[in-house]
């Protein structure tokens, strides 16, 4: 799997606060939202994990003005490990929970969820994140109601952005970010008890190769073409 837009809206879309310093990219694939963070957090150090092999992830960060704030590992996230927790978690994780698998293995991985099933990706969130940090997760609409479902309790929304491709289709993707459920309550700042911030996002106006100015504002620093 290459760069595809759900990458590109994540890594554009979340959150980054300046004192996050440790970032965990969850399925990194070809590196492209471990990358997106180092870009926009020049103090942070980020992480990228995947079950598959993170050689042209690695090269891409070689390639890339931040090779010297990234790192990759491949390690099912169910077994990773570190010695501190992260800031900042994102993912944008095989989604396909009920239908059919491709006869290619490799890219059944990426976008069926067999080897990451959503719960363990919340528990593995919930092992590797700090206790005020945030997680950021592209998912399908229809899977994101099922990881709500899974993270209830556990961990809270606190935003999250509806993505239409044009604006007659209906939301194809949600952009979600967590908070543990039981951080502690911090009324200047925690809005975890709060109604999460939601908003929408469309991509592009119908017509071929045009682009609304609110995803151009998003993501025009991070594509040539903007």
């Amino acid at each position: 799997m290459k760069v595809g837009t759900d990458g590109v809206l994540l890594g554009a879309w979340a959150a980054v606060r300046p004192q996050d310093r440790r970032m965990l990219d969850i399925g990194t694939g070809t590196g492209l939202i471990a990358l997106m963070l180092a870009q926009r957090a020049p103090e942070a150090h980020v992480t990228g994990v995947d079950i598959d092999d993170v050689g042209q992830a690695r090269e891409n960060a070689a390639a890339s003005p931040w090779s010297g704030r990234v790192a990759f590992a491949q390690c099912p996230v169910q077994e990773f490990e570190t010695p501190e927790p992260f800031d900042l978690i994102v993912s944008n994780p095989p989604f396909f929970v009920d239908s059919l698998t491709c006869p290619d293995r490799g890219r059944t991985a990426a976008r069926h969820a067999v080897h990451l099933p959503f719960g363990d990706l919340r528990d593995a969130v919930l092992r590797l994140l700090a206790p005020g940090g945030r997680f950021a997760v592209i998912l399908p609409t229809a899977e994101a109601e099922r990881f709500l479902a899974v993270c209830a309790g556990r961990l809270a929304l606190v935003r999250r952005t509806d993505v239409r491709t044009t604006p007659r289709r209906p939301a194809k993707r949600a952009l979600m970010e967590f908070v543990r459920a039981d951080r502690p309550a911090d009324r200047s700042t925690d809005c975890s008890a709060a109604a999460p911030e939601v908003s929408e996002l469309v991509v592009g106006t119908g017509e071929h190769e045009c682009y609304t100015p609110e995803y151009r504002a998003l993501t025009r620093d991070f594509y040539l073409k903007f």
